[in-house]
């Protein structure tokens, strides 16, 4: 029993971390830039509902600060 303790506790590990796609860091923002017609402030990497999303902050022209949430698996919106 003590020995599948560890390799299962390594397995549940290496599932709960975070998969990121290949969905860039460049092509996040220039989603987020083609939805809301403003200015990129910053791009993080996050989560949304146990999902990994990129964290995109905008101005817009006028002068509103928005973030847009973009899926980093689809590269969609949420």
């Amino acid at each position: 029993m003590n020995a599948l303790v560890k390799p299962v506790c390594a397995l549940l590990i290496v599932l709960a971390t975070p998969a990121w796609a290949d969905l860039s860091r460049d092509d996040a923002a220039a989603a987020a830039q083609r939805l809301s017609s403003g200015r990129v402030l910053s791009v993080e990497k996050s989560e949304s509902a146990r999902r990994p999303v990129w964290r995109v902050k905008v101005v817009t022209a006028q002068g509103e600060v928005r973030v847009i949430l973009i899926d980093a698996a689809s590269g969609q919106a949420l």
